[in-house]
């Protein structure tokens, strides 16, 4: 019988322990992979989805809570920001659109939530459509209410969207504006707009304080929209608030109170002559 050579069987099955070594690379590659993609949210995503979930649902019938979605570059909001009771006769159980649904001031309200949905996928791609002003997309803000889909416009530290104490623009605002305005004279809302200052400590100049100041203000977007082909009919109301609605109440000093709003209003669809509600 031959003998047999000197380390023959360890060369024979000596890549086993490689193998084992790929696959624990394979794996770890994998998960990692797998932490990278669960770490970066689709924001418009994400948001159609809680709003799903919400039609799904509907609303409860006891007092709960409800708070909002921090977005990056905006200060981080340490309470709630609607905390309303709601009583069950206003409540609605059926997550599907109804006559009795259509005039709810809270429950189920698919088809106007569903359409401010699309209104605000439209106006934010409008948006993204413009990589000059990419850098002023944290200056933007869309939040739907019962009053209708907020466009806040507002400022943050560091960087402003209007001249200090100025009612005109900067430029780069009026180029947000209008890129705002293509999307907006498409849709069927009518709009309101209110100008909001933060509060200060400083003396303001005399004969023109924070009122007027905030009323110029949302007068001159409503210009810049104008201009933009956005018709005069659509606009319902111009107003100045002031320091009285502060975005962030508990520090009414933080620069994003400085803002203009503009609202796409909530409203019942309009009814024949002939037709009384």
């Amino acid at each position: 019988m031959a003998r047999k050579k000197k380390g023959h069987a360890a060369h024979g099955g000596g890549h086993g322990w490689f193998v084992t070594f790929a696959d624990l690379m394979g794996l770890l590659v994998a998960f990692f992979v797998m932490l990278c993609a669960s770490s970066t949210q689709d924001t418009k995503k994400l948001m159609i989805v809680a709003g799903s979930m919400r039609d799904a649902f509907g609303t409860q019938s006891i007092t709960r809570y409800s708070g909002i979605i921090e977005k990056d570059g905006l200060p981080t909001r340490p309470q709630l920001k609607s905390a309303e009771k709601i009583t069950p006769e206003d409540s609605s159980a059926t997550p599907s659109p109804d006559e009795k649904s259509r005039h709810n001031k809270f429950g189920a309200r698919l088809d106007n939530e569903g359409n401010f949905a699309l209104a605000s996928a439209s106006l934010r791609q409008a948006l993204q459509d413009m990589p000059e002003i990419a850098d002023i997309s944290k200056h933007i803000m869309f939040e739907e209410t019962k009053q209708g889909l907020n466009i806040e416009i507002m400022d943050q530290n560091g960087s402003s969207m209007f001249p200090e104490g100025s009612k005109e623009p900067f430029e780069r605002t009026r180029r947000l504006v209008q890129r705002l305005a293509s999307g907006l004279k498409t849709l069927p809302y009518r709009i309101t707009i209110a100008g909001h200052t933060a509060a200060t400590r400083q003396q303001g100049r005399p004969g023109y304080g924070s009122w007027d100041l905030s009323a110029d203000r949302a007068n001159s977007i409503r210009r810049v929209l104008e201009e933009e082909g956005v018709p005069a009919a659509k606009f319902f109301m111009v107003a100045g608030r002031a320091d009285t609605q502060p975005l962030f109440p508990d520090d009414p000093f933080v620069a994003a109170n400085r803002r203009v709003t503009i609202t796409l209003m909530q409203e019942a669809p309009p009814l024949p002559k002939f037709l009384k509600p």
